[in-house]
């Protein structure tokens, strides 16, 4: 059982049900036989990031349901699996070997599971049925959805290993498309990172071909500018024309302070006062982003160093923003700035998976041209060490890591750098507000947990598989424990859980009734209650509800001057004084005071659950945006 090995299979199952289904785990009843929908979450699973299927167990509306599989069913379905899976008829390519589908046991009822690895590159895409066009699945919290076309055919062009994707000739361009400014300041960046260099002493054309900008077909000896040679040199329009990349779009964003109505203070995108291929931007970016990093005083030999590990972390991680981007996809490639965090957006999709990219030393990149031409500069690494040197950078600087996240429709890569220190003061003595100094001697794992949870607003168990050195299942258990002990909140029953602060100081006070067990935690009326699994034999109704916090409301305020309002109220008279107070944009600052209740109460409970059920919206897309406010809907406006 090598997938399975660090826990019994019975433990196994049971974290995974406290997990629920998610982006990487999928319950499926077996009842009515083999399910037929089995082999789209296998193709979702493969195209995206792995997962576990769970067969002989539902889910439904957060309860559990076994189907108390016999050893004769575990058999037949293990050879109909097998059978499907070398039948190309059914799916493309099989990519599990005998360990990866165990049968297990769960208080005596029998369940089986399989492990879908994450398909490599050329593997992809891995399809239902003999159509890649019609039977292509990637998954996303919402679960299995089918591919477009369009998204297919970039599956195919990624797998392409042997042809970089910015090698493409284009016709009828000259050198009237180039940029000839931009060709000189690369050529000086190029003397001063390589002086001497033979390649700086051949004419532009000759220099191109060097570089990847032109090239010269072998076998039907087409010649021309390629790709790469327009989106690093070219002018503004000759790079958008249709034949070359008509949704290159680069844009430079900085964000002004959350208590402001200025959406940015400071903006770099094609205005046409400039050509904005990918050297320029590079330019005008890296300085803009730099210069909000501190530098200490530090002399090598007789010379100041002003280049820190943070410096050089960012600077890596503009150029894999630009080197990585499928110029393909319809979607922008921006760059966001603000007090508390840097943020590389690219569109397109990962071609190693997230755990290659935080481990670092695997070298797959879409576009080698571009990659070479940064490299020339000495601004890039080829040997994977790039992401080694963002994660490497940051720790350095004592921030939070990086994260990294996969986007769909459209394609999208998002890494975030915060600029925020993990266990600075602040975050210290917010903690301790929150909870009182018992918070300290919490084991550390999860004191680095909710000052994650505090910065960032909330916390999954994918986040923390790569903030913490713990294994997945050890992050689950912890999480639980913390959501018991009262320090966290769990939103969501289904996909996708998250856990947020439970910054409501009633629950804080961490009165006699808490018990280590978890049962029954009760302080002023509100009632939490965190059962565990109730099996039973007939249908086997399997329970993990989360937590039932209900009755009244008592928060502190924020202000003595804040309005006189009750300061007891339910949570859906709580809700409707935020309604009536949203009728136009506000933060959470102006929101709190307008309701006489705690902002971090409000970020961490209330708000988000007003927007998931479609009472408020948010002005920015991104949910922790420095500059969010938020405004009722018309669901909620019907409730005023």
């Amino acid at each position: 059982m090598k997938k399975y090995d660090y826990l019994d299979i019975s433990s196994f199952v049971e974290e995974l049900m406290e997990k629920k289904e998610s982006v990487d785990i999928e319950f499926k009843s077996a009842a009515g036989g083999f399910p037929k929908a089995f082999w789209e979450t296998y193709s979702s699973f493969a195209n995206t990031n792995g997962g576990t299927i769970v067969l002989g167990i539902k889910e439904k509306k957060g309860e559990f349901y076994v189907d108390s599989l016999t050893d004769e069913l575990i058999d037949k379905f293990k050879k109909e699996f097998w059978s499907g899976v070398n039948n190309r008829e059914i799916v493309n390519l099989n990519l599990l070997s005998n360990d990866d589908v165990v049968d297990g046991e769960l208080d005596g009822h029998k369940v089986l599971l399989f492990y879908i690895p994450r398909a490599a590159r050329e593997q992809r895409p891995i399809y239902h049925t003999l159509n890649p066009y019609n039977g292509t699945y990637k998954r996303n919290h919402e679960g299995d959805f089918k591919c477009t076309e369009q998204e297919v055919k970039r599956m195919y062009a990624d797998a392409n290993v042997s042809v970089s994707a910015d090698s493409r000739i284009l016709d009828n361009y000259t050198f009237d498309d180039i940029d000839k400014a931009s060709l000189d300041q690369y050529r000086r960046l190029f003397d001063l990172a390589k002086p001497g260099h033979a390649w700086l002493a051949l004419d532009d054309i000759s220099l191109l071909k060097k570089l990847g900008g032109y090239k010269v077909d072998r076998q039907t000896g087409k010649a021309g500018f390629t790709l790469a040679g327009l989106l690093m040199f070219g002018k503004t329009d000759a790079i958008t024309d249709d034949i070359c990349a008509p949704n290159f779009f680069l844009d430079y964003r900085e964000l002004g302070e959350e208590n402001t109505t200025t959406r940015w203070l400071d903006r770099i995108c094609s205005d046409g006062t400039w050509e904005a291929n990918l050297f320029q931007f590079y330019k005008r970016v890296l300085p803009k982003l730099q210069e909000i990093l501190p530098v200490p005083f530090k002399l090598e030999g007789d010379t100041r160093k002003d280049e820190t590990p943070a410096h050089i972390a960012v600077r890596e991680a503009l150029i894999n923003t630009l080197v990585h981007a499928d110029y393909s996809v319809n979607a922008s490639t921006v760059i966001t700035r603000s007090k508390s965090e840097l943020m590389f957006s690219n569109p397109g999709c990962l071609l190693v998976s997230k755990q290659q990219f935080y481990e670092g030393g695997d070298s797959v990149c879409r576009n080698l041209s571009l990659q070479k031409m940064f490299m020339m500069l000495g601004k890039a690494e080829k040997a994977g060490s790039g992401a080694d040197i963002i994660i490497s950078g940051w720790k350095k600087s004592n921030w939070n890591s990086p994260n990294l996240e996969e986007r769909n429709r459209p394609d999208k890569v998002v890494l975030t750098m915060p600029l925020i220190s993990i266990l600075d003061d602040k975050i210290k003595e917010e903690l301790i507000e929150n909870f009182g100094e018992r918070v300290l001697f919490l084991e550390h794992n999860k004191i680095l947990t909710l000052a994650l949870a505090l910065t960032e607003g909330l916390v999954s168990n994918e986040r923390l598989r790569y903030s913490l050195n713990i294994h997945k299942y050890d992050i689950t258990k912890m999480l639980k424990e913390l959501c018991i002990d009262g320090y966290l909140v769990a939103d969501g029953i289904g996909r996708g859980t998250t856990y947020h602060l439970n910054t409501e100081r009633e629950l804080n006070s961490f009165g006699d009734n808490l018990t280590s067990s978890g049962a029954n935690l009760t302080s002023s009326g509100a009632n939490l209650t965190s059962s565990g699994a109730n099996l039973t034999s007939s249908g086997a109704n399997l329970t993990s509800s989360g937590a039932n916090l209900t009755s009244s409301i008592e928060t502190p305020t924020d202000s003595n001057n804040a309005k006189n309002i009750k300061k007891k109220c339910t949570q859906q008279e709580l809700f409707d004084m935020i309604i009536e107070c949203t009728d136009n944009w506000k933060s959470i600052e102006e929101i709190a005071r307008e309701v006489n209740r705690n902002s971090q109460y409000l970020k961490g409970t209330i708000i988000h659950k007003m927007v998931a059920e479609g009472l408020l919206q948010r002005e920015f897309s991104i949910p922790n945006h420095p500059a969010q406010r938020y405004k009722r809907t018309q669901q909620g406006k019907k409730m005023v």
